[in-house]
């Protein structure tokens, strides 16, 4: 027998309830709250709910870029955001699911904005492709985010659905406003009457080797070799501009 007067081994609520009342005890509720909730404030509990879905997306953003789609498992992203494997299904049914969210939180889910910053800037085109891979780098490049980029590369080919997906949710809209960019300057006399669609992979090819000199080929470098990503990337704008821009002289030239 315990102390309370029954025996230890005694754990069916309602059967506990009889006792108490036996004993002249106050009954205590089928729903009521463990000793660890008592102990918390609702507040609290509820700021914790409410901040798991963006601690998973940061877990699992550590763990693709670390390890890879295919190497990460559900049950490491739910162990480093400090919730059940459980939890994590609760909110992403799936790992595929889950790796679709961080790629909405990081990299599709911003283009509104920059589509918003384009419509409203009022410099030249020029100015706006030398700021348009400058933010980029800001924001995304020298993010965990631009890690997503290199697993796309390497994985894309063993999950054709995730495939699919980016190219849906990032690499279309990511085209098509660069597409837009470089339209204008050609509209407005800024820019040589180029192929505009062969013209986007002008900008996003040196991108592209930032993010694998940073995520991967990086670590073959010797340590002498020093790459500065914001010089780099204004030493591309340079050597990008001076291919499009009208020369004096041209056809198209402004006087």
């Amino acid at each position: 027998m315990t102390r309370r007067g029954w025996p230890s081994y005694i754990t069916n609520r309602s059967v506990i309830n009889i006792l108490r009342a036996t004993a002249g005890w106050p009954q205590e509720s089928m729903s009521s709250p463990r000793p660890a909730e008592r102990d918390e404030p609702q507040g609290r509990r509820e700021r914790r709910k409410e901040a798991r879905p963006g601690e998973l997306l940061d877990a699992a953003l550590d763990l693709f870029v670390e390890k890879g789609f295919a190497a990460t498992r559900s049950e490491e992203v739910a162990a480093r955001a400090g919730v059940s494997k459980g939890t994590l299904f609760l909110y992403f049914p799936s790992k595929e699911e889950l790796f679709k969210a961080v790629v909405r939180e990081n990299l599709s889910g911003r283009f509104a904005e920059w589509q918003e910053e384009f419509v409203n800037f009022e410099g030249t085109t020029a100015e706006m492709v030398r700021y348009c891979m400058k933010i980029w780098w800001e924001r995304i490049g020298a993010t965990r985010a631009s890690g997503i980029t290199k697993l796309m590369i390497s994985e894309a080919r063993n999950f054709p659905e995730l495939a699919a997906f980016y190219q849906q949710e990032v690499i279309r809209p990511g085209t098509d406003l660069l597409r837009r960019i470089l339209q204008r300057g050609v509209d407005r006399g800024e820019f040589r009457a180029i192929d505009v669609d062969y013209a986007v992979f002008g900008v996003v090819a040196p991108m592209i080797f930032l993010i694998m000199m940073k995520h991967s080929l990086g670590a073959c470098s010797p340590q002498d070799y020093q790459l500065d990503p914001e010089h780099y990337v204004q030493t591309q704008v340079d050597l990008l501009l001076q291919g499009l821009c009208v020369r004096p002289g041209e056809a198209g030239a402004k006087a």
